[in-house]
């Protein structure tokens, strides 16, 4: 048989060739002949690989194999796992879009594959404006995107419990994944910046790595400096919840920041250059600790042997100088601290200590935020942050008590175990209310992690039988409620409007209704429903706010308008509808199952 002709081209030419073959048309290409699949299989298919796919789960180890010969490396059997789970996550988010019954399931199932089903979802998430259901494929995907940043947060808290060494820059930046929406200051690109950080120090001390420890501390902290990375000029600004964040840090132009994080970021560049820096857990403020190298002292100058070694003091934060370690003594002196206890306020921390302080900073930020908030509608029935946002307070509050819940007690200088049993019950309140009406779909999270710790109290029990709950309530139909000739007269509007409250003035968009007020009595009470002009026995309906909340609002108070686009809801409106008709003026509903006629 005479060869094709094509395969007598030079392999430089086959290869580039063989690029432009779409993978699921290459295996067959590749079987044209042994000289074509020897010369250019594994070198293809490690190709595709790596420029398909940006996210890969850590049991792959990429960075590893991508440096060994392409020849000792299955790349096409790898291609052909990764193709399968990106199939297999594009079915099933096709699954959660479908139908409201077993989103939980469905769900969990993606986020089992991790990072490995980051590309296929951020696909999801870029979909053009045209497709059907834009609103609902944007907003599930993003949202299973955070159920699998929170997944991997959970896991880097829980090796700091099991005493597994975690980076000081992901166990603070497991906090940032509870906030972002998309791939957004991710473990990868927190790493990334800090790298670029690293490499600037370099390029502007060409010899920074010999020099001294003493001369590296001070090269780096006056780099930060120099780049923006230093103490809030505003002084009103710093209790920001955004200057809690790593990521946010490293990330926006003005880097706000607290003295946490710029210790963390200060340790973390010093570590990519061969220091040894760590944060000094002191009270009100946070500092740097830096030890000299084994052997030697600060200086670069050998140690005596049996002396014990020295350490320099850096506050980032303020100054590029050092801090003489008198002038800490001296401040805790001040604070009441007893000589005998000053040692273990300058001693260094771990990033065990660091996320704890991190997460209480942040519980603090939030409830500034909440008692600086104005009261909504009193009609509210509760909140919801369904729907991501770029700085979500609530998210943000979520991911604390989900830390000081794995780590200990929060600021607590009793650690005895009835204390500590006290501060888990109390997170463990707080997390359990905002799961079941924020974060559903992290129901697996609280199962494989928090179960675990209460399986032996009394709570433990209580955790089944939520989860058990949640679980039945998902997988079952939900009731249909169509418009019978009597009811459809008391029933004016339709799922999919939008409306201003008349008199709250807040817009709303109807995702549900009762032919009648079915709310309990001591809530029609206490809203004087009977007072309204049709009271009980009008039509009452459910409605998502822009601000996230889901409200139970009467129809006397409900007055539809028609704009153009209600920007302001079409991010939260996802979780409901497929998209926004223009020519209607209305959500077009992605709940049919439960309202057949709307």
């Amino acid at each position: 048989m005479i060869a094709p002709s094509f395969v007598k081209l030079p392999n430089e030419v086959l290869q580039q060739i063989f690029l432009y073959v779409p993978p699921t048309s290459l295996a067959a290409l590749l079987q044209v002949s042994w000289q074509c699949n020897i010369l250019a299989g594994p070198v293809i298919w490690r190709y595709h690989c790596l420029n398909q796919f940006e996210y890969w789960e850590q049991g792959w180890r990429v960075e590893d194999i991508r440096q060994e010969q392409v020849h000792a490396v299955d790349w096409k059997g790898i291609y052909a796992e990764r193709y399968r789970i990106d199939l297999a996550t594009r079915r099933g988010l096709n699954g959660v879009l479908s139908s409201q019954r077993n989103r939980i399931e469905k769900i969990q199932q993606i986020v089992l594959s991790g990072e490995d089903a980051k590309d296929a979802l951020l696909d999801e998430l870029r979909v053009e404006d045209e497709v059907e259901d834009i609103l609902a494929r944007r907003y599930y995907s993003g949202a299973i995107l955070g159920c699998i940043h929170r997944a991997r947060a959970v896991k880097e808290w829980t090796q700091l419990l099991q005493g597994i060494e975690v980076p000081l820059e992901t166990a603070l930046g497991a906090f940032d994944l509870f906030i972002i929406h998309g791939r957004e200051r991710d473990f990868q690109a927190i790493s990334n910046r800090l790298d670029e950080l690293a490499d600037g120090v370099q390029s502007r001390y060409s010899d920074i790595l010999q020099q001294s420890p003493r001369q590296k501390a001070v090269l780096i902290a006056r780099h930060l400096r120099e780049q923006g990375f230093r103490g809030a000029e505003d002084a009103d600004r710093y209790a920001d919840l955004q200057n809690n964040f790593l990521g946010i840090t490293l990330h926006q132009d003005k880097h706000p920041l607290l003295p946490l994080t710029s210790v963390a970021i200060y340790c973390s560049i010093a570590k990519r250059l061969d220091l040894n820096a760590k944060p000094c857990n002191y009270p009100w403020h946070v500092f740097a600790i830096i030890y000299p190298s084994p052997g030697q002292d600060l200086d670069g100058n050998a140690a005596f042997q049996g002396l014990a070694a020295e350490a320099m003091y850096m506050d980032p934060y303020r100054t590029h100088l050092e801090i003489p370690v008198e002038d800490l003594l001296a401040q805790l002196r001040t604070m009441g601290v007893s000589k005998l206890e000053c040692p273990s306020y300058i001693m260094g921390a771990s990033a065990t200590d660091m996320t704890l302080r991190s997460a209480r900073n942040i519980i603090n930020s939030v409830q500034s935020v909440e008692q600086t908030t104005t009261v909504g509608d009193t009609e509210s029935l509760g909140n919801s942050s369904m729907a991501p946002a770029l700085l979500d307070t609530e998210g943000a509050f979520y991911g604390a008590l989900w830390a000081s819940l794995l780590l200990g007690s929060l600021g607590d200088s009793d650690d005895s175990a009835t204390v500590t049993i006290r501060n888990q019950r109390q997170f463990l309140t707080y997390i359990v209310k905002r799961l079941e009406v924020d974060f559903p779909f992290d129901l697996s999270l609280l199962e494989e992690y928090v179960l675990p710790i209460f399986e032996t109290r009394i709570e433990g029990e209580h955790l089944r039988k939520m989860a058990r709950d949640m679980r039945n309530a998902d997988s079952k139909p939900k009731q249909v409620k169509a418009r019978i000739e009597n009811e459809a007269q008391r029933v004016s509007y339709h799922v999919g409007q939008v409306f201003q409250h008349k008199r709250y003035l807040y817009q709303a968009v109807i995702i549900g209704w009762d032919a009648e007020c079915a709310a309990h009595e001591s809530w029609i009470t206490q809203m004087r429903v009977n007072e309204l002009a049709r009271g009980r026995y009008q039509c009452f309906y459910n409605v998502l706010v822009a601000d996230k909340s889901v409200r139970y609002v009467a129809e006397d108070n409900i007055e539809i308008i028609t704009p153009e686009i209600p920007h302001s809801l079409m991010e939260l409106a996802g979780r409901y509808f497929k998209r926004w008709d223009k020519k209607a003026y209305r959500f077009v509903s992605n709940i049919r199952d439960e309202y057949p006629d709307d």
